[in-house]
């Protein structure tokens, strides 16, 4: 495989010299470095590369060159190369003018010359966005591939196992993509055995079930320790977070997703308010370097693995899998958070999968391409999703039921939305029918105040409504209240059979659930803040209240 380029441009022939040695010396066995010494230069580089088929994974520029402003010529370039990552070399005087960037054209770093040392101020900076652009990338000639139909249910839930899980993969619908056929040929398969899944090293699984996928693929499903200190059940924010602080703490910490990790947050297009990220970052990048983090720190994480029941035995908890295998620990995290509400409309749920899909924006946009689809909710999510949908499709719809926007979702959001032509808001209205054959063709509008009814075409509807946590599998083992949230802490000393359950001297923890040891944590706590902010701060604060259990046990 060709290795991908770093080009640097600055006008300044020591300062090039000095940034293209430091650059090559660290990075020329993974990337070609090249250098400019001229805007218009490395602008036809650029042009020249893109002809041939070549990769470019970062720009880093000078801004005050007598051509063109480093602003301008990254602009220039991430119009031919969107995905590649920017670094604006700048004085401290243009500082300003890095921020404004920022934003027009989503420039990800600048740094202040000089950078010396470089292993302090170059290279964390460096490795950081080349880490991010390697995750997201997917060379068109390797790589896991997935053949199917583009509306096929199976095909859907094998995408977004894929990319939550961070595994890069390459789609390839059967119905649209000339060289799919190939691939059926060679593995002597039909239509009727779709999807298909070839891995790297050629084998190929056909309709295969998520366990035996993640097999295909390396995903570890047993634990391999007799017992643990904590077992975490969820990997969404919370849950990665109250692994990562329990494993560098040097706690034995598993961690169980029955699906993707990372949650609902995975799903999200672009987080712009999550503290430390002024650019913004995508949901699947901010699950990433959790799990790149806590699988640093040692913790275990078994995917996809589903708990079917926990039982308590001489204070250690035993928690059995769907499988049928069984893990031992001293204490529980319950990190299962919310997942969005079913669409109650007769019919909809023929078309999951097949048109009709829950917070799963980031998996399913590339097939809205030149289509009107239409987005149910106007919470922050239900933003962010129509936000990077709009980029594919000719136009998305939100439905709300309230007047305006402005009720339900953050104010930067509302106003990208409102800056953004093909993205329209339809208030005061509820979807309350659809129809189709083997997929979602159309939906049907009702405006609440006039009851007027409009059948409109939708090639694709994303829902974003409600939360329901996720306890159903936890039955009466704890404590929930009416809506199915874990009653914790404090909340637990005011029901009135609190000294019917609770037999310790101390009061429970404030994340401690109604059995000593099991604790909750993030969206699935009665009473927690909700936010990918909260959630994290939840799922380390946990880690807390855990290590005080295990000091007086």
């Amino acid at each position: 495989m060709k290795l991908p380029f770093i080009i640097l441009v600055d006008d300044d022939q020591q300062v090039l010299n000095a940034i293209h040695r430091d650059i090559r010396n660290q990075y020329r066995s993974s990337y070609r470095v090249t250098a400019a010494d001229s805007a218009n230069e490395a602008l036809e580089l650029v042009k020249e590369l893109k002809l041939k088929n070549e990769t470019v994974a970062l720009f880093i520029s000078d801004q005050r060159m007598p051509e063109m402003e480093g602003i301008s010529f990254l602009g220039k370039a991430k119009d031919i190369y969107p995905d590649a990552k920017s670094i604006l070399l700048t004085a401290y005087s243009d500082i300003e003018a890095a921020i404004r960037a920022i934003n027009t054209i989503k420039l990800d770093h600048y740094l202040l010359k000089p950078w010396s040392p470089p292993e302090e101020k170059l290279y964390p900076v460096v490795n950081d966005l080349l880490e991010e652009w390697q995750a997201l990338y997917r060379p068109d000639h390797e790589g896991i591939r997935i053949i199917g139909f583009q509306w096929s249910p199976k095909s859907h839930y094998l995408k977004q196992f894929l990319s939550g899980n961070l595994i890069p993969y390459i789609w390839m619908d059967i119905e649209n993509n000339k060289g799919a056929e190939k691939y059926l040929t060679s593995a002597k398969v039909t239509h009727a055995d779709l999807p298909l899944v070839i891995l790297k090293d050629g084998s190929f699984i056909t309709d295969p079930s998520l366990p035996a996928l993640a097999t295909g693929i390396g995903l570890q499903q047993t634990a391999s320790k007799e017992i643990y200190d904590v077992l975490i059940i969820g990997a969404g924010p919370a849950g990665l977070a109250a692994s990562v602080y329990g494993s560098c703490e040097g706690l034995k910490t598993l961690l169980i997703e029955r699906s993707n990790p990372g949650g609902q947050a995975s799903s999200s297009a672009r987080i712009e308010n999550y503290l430390g990220f002024p650019t913004g970052l995508s949901g699947a990048e901010l699950s990433r370097r959790a799990i790149t983090q806590t699988l640093r720190f040692g913790t275990e994480i078994l995917t996809p693995q589903e708990v079917k029941d926990i039982t308590v035995k001489d204070g250690y908890k035993i928690t059995e899998m769907m499988d049928g295998t069984k893990v031992h620990s001293k204490t529980i995290v319950i990190a299962t958070g919310v997942a969005y509400r079913k669409l109650d409309i007769p019919g909809m749920e023929k078309f999951a999968g097949a048109g009709v899909y829950y917070g799963a924006a980031s998996v399913e946009a590339h097939a809205c391409h030149n289509e009107s689809v239409y987005i149910a909710g106007g919470g922050n999510s239900a933003c962010q999703a129509a936000l990077y949908i709009s980029k594919f499709a000719k136009e998305v719809n939100i439905v709300i039921r309230r007047d305006a926007l402005s009720q339900t979702a953050a104010n930067y959001l509302v106003e990208n939305i409102s800056a953004t032509p093909n993205i329209h808001i339809i208030t005061g209205t509820d979807i309350i029918g659809c129809s189709g054959d083997a997929v979602l063709e159309c939906i049907t509008l009702k405006n609440r105040n006039t009851n007027e009814e409009k059948t409109v075409p939708a090639k694709a509807v994303f829902v974003y409504i409600g939360m329901k946590p996720g306890t159903a599998w936890l039955n009466d083992m704890v404590l929930k209240n009416e809506n199915g949230f874990i009653i914790t802490g404090s909340d637990l000393v005011k029901q009135k059979n609190f000294h019917s359950f609770w037999k310790e001297e101390r009061e429970p923890f404030m994340p401690e659930t109604s059995v000593p040891g099991i604790f909750a944590t993030g969206d699935v706590r009665f009473g927690a803040m909700t936010g990918i902010s909260a959630a994290v701060g939840e799922g380390s604060m946990a880690i807390r209240f855990v290590r005080k259990y295990l000091a007086e046990v």
